[in-house]
């Protein structure tokens, strides 16, 4: 048995890479290929820019960028400096843009050319900032949100010198994602160097890439998920290939396979995307090896379908959170025929227990919810002491979701504790029903939410995507669905839409969906 390899700021392992892998392609995107040593020279230009800035180590930079080869340049250009990374979805709106930079006390934004007129809103939230770089501009303004803006492709151009390698510590805080969490609105989720570099390791302990190896990127980089990939990739040596266009799934299974990809990274609504609305079961993905889906339970029968449009491609099925640094369990490929409803087992590095809402630790087949440790936990929630202690307790992370183990230590999740739809004396997780409903053979996607009841407290109802619009019959997957659920179980309605409302991430919104149940209601 090999020992683990030791663990060194992600700088570290980004120059390491450079040095290693300098003429290899790290990023394809739009048709071009970014090396290694490219990269390096844009992200040299982004830390000499926030130096000259005066950013000092531990400062906060907010890049508001899509994916591509200037997200990638900015996030380790902002690591090189000594900084830390803030990245948000290049469409927050403004409001939520000045309350993340107000609160992230950022020095500094680095953003694309189109949030300018954005910028200019928040100048207000840029109260802490002093300079704003701009990608993918021709031409730049004097000023953005009252504050100096400069160009990162003329700071490139002119030459920016070698940065020296930064005195960087593990515990230093090297991102904050801002999410929803565990508890409520959206938190800054403070991440170390170790928390990024323990579960990078974690995650190729199980998954074997090489610098051979490259993945189809639909997930966004400022998200947990996304972020593994680039560490996961930058660390081996390999290559993200960027798809964007998420109209057309069809075109992104063509990239897929003109690009001659070996992993793709999805959660379940990308593979329904893939399977449901383009041409991915037809096409050859003679080089695709792999396949890996979290941010969400992939129903059981949406994996038989996709290992059956995929036979030779090994499936991973994870489960993770954002407080984790990304994930915290697998369901190894040769595992998956046996318990495809399974979120497998904790991946190394990484104890997952059961725990009671009065403070005991559960037993196999005992529902209650997870708790995680190990190196990849998150230090807390940035500048929130209360949220911090709410969730990371002395037993380890609670992650507020409910689940139970079995002997062996695989771990079944029965859905988020404020999911759990109380309709009498049950309490119903609506992943068992949505399973169901994805089983059947009309079914494209479903999401099941409680509504308001007078006498029960709440029932369960449906919405169900069709495969194909207009095949679909309520009343025909109802009177299934009393054949297959217990009675309590069957959803009082289900309700047919062309679309669920998911983030930019992928994560299903059932908030909206209670939403549309009450504006319904109310009528």
């Amino acid at each position: 048995m090999t020992a683990a390899r030791p663990l060194v700021p992600v700088t570290e392992m980004f120059l390491s890479a450079v040095a290693r892998h300098g003429g290899r392609v790290l990023v394809h995107h739009r048709s071009e290929d970014w090396t290694y040593a490219r990269i390096a020279r844009a992200a040299s230009a982004v830390a000499s820019w926030l130096q000259g800035i005066g950013a000092r180590r531990g400062d906060r930079v907010v890049v508001v960028l899509t994916n591509g080869a200037d997200y990638v340049s900015a996030y380790f250009g902002t690591l090189l400096a000594g900084c830390s990374v803030v990245a948000v979805h290049p469409e927050t709106p403004a409001r939520e843009l000045r309350a993340v930079l107000d609160h992230s006390e950022a020095v500094g934004v680095i953003a694309a050319a189109d949030v300018v007129r954005v910028l200019n809103e928040v100048a207000g939230g840029l109260r802490h900032g002093r300079a704003a770089l701009l990608c993918g501009a021709e031409a730049v303004p004097h000023a953005v949100g009252g504050r100096p803006a400069a160009s990162l492709a003329a700071l490139v151009e002119h030459g920016a010198p070698d940065i020296a390698p930064p005195n960087v510590a593990l515990d230093d805080v090297a991102q904050i994602i801002y999410t929803s969490g565990t508890t409520g609105g959206p938190k800054g989720v403070v991440l170390t160097h170790r928390n990024l570099a323990a579960n990078t390791r974690s995650i190729l302990s199980y998954l074997p890439l090489t610098r051979e190896d490259s993945v189809l990127v639909v997930l966004p980089f400022f998200y947990s998920y996304g972020n593994s990939l680039l560490l996961t990739h930058v660390s081996v040596g390999g290559r993200l290939v960027i798809a964007e266009d998420f109209v057309f799934w069809s075109r992104v299974a063509n990239l897929a396979d003109r690009e001659g990809v070996t992993g793709l990274a999805g959660v379940p609504s990308t593979f329904t995307m893939l399977l449901f609305r383009s041409n991915f079961t037809t096409r050859r993905l003679a080089a695709l090896r792999y396949v890996t889906c979290a941010g969400g339970a992939l129903p059981a029968p949406m994996v038989a379908r996709l290992r059956a449009a995929l036979p030779a491609v090994s499936v991973f099925l994870m489960y993770g959170q954002t407080e984790a640094t990304a994930r915290l369990s697998a369901l190894l490929p040769h595992e998956v025929a046996e318990r495809p409803e399974s979120a497998g087992r904790a991946i190394p590095g990484v104890e997952l227990t059961i725990w009671s809402d009065d403070g005991r630790r559960l037993g196999p087949r005992e529902v209650g919810e997870i708790v995680a440790r190990g190196e990849n936990v998150m230090r807390g929630y940035w500048n929130d002491a209360d949220a911090s202690r709410l969730v990371l307790r002395p037993e380890g992370l609670r992650t507020g979701d409910l689940a139970w183990m079995d002997e062996d230590g695989y771990l079944f999740i029965v859905g988020r504790k404020s999911d759990i739809i109380k309709s009498g004396s049950y309490r119903i997780g609506p992943r068992e029903i949505e399973e169901v409903l994805m089983g059947l053979a009309d079914v494209a996607d479903a999401a099941v939410v409680g509504r308001p009841d007078e006498i029960l407290g709440e029932v369960p109802v449906a919405f169900v995507v069709p495969r194909i619009k207009g095949t679909c019959s309520a009343d025909a997957m109802l009177e299934e669905l009393r054949r297959l659920l217990p009675r309590h179980k069957v959803p009082r309605e289900i309700l047919l839409v062309d679309a669920l409302p998911r983030t930019g991430t992928g994560k299903l919104r059932r908030i909206e969906l209670q939403e549309r149940l009450r504006t319904v209601a109310g009528r």
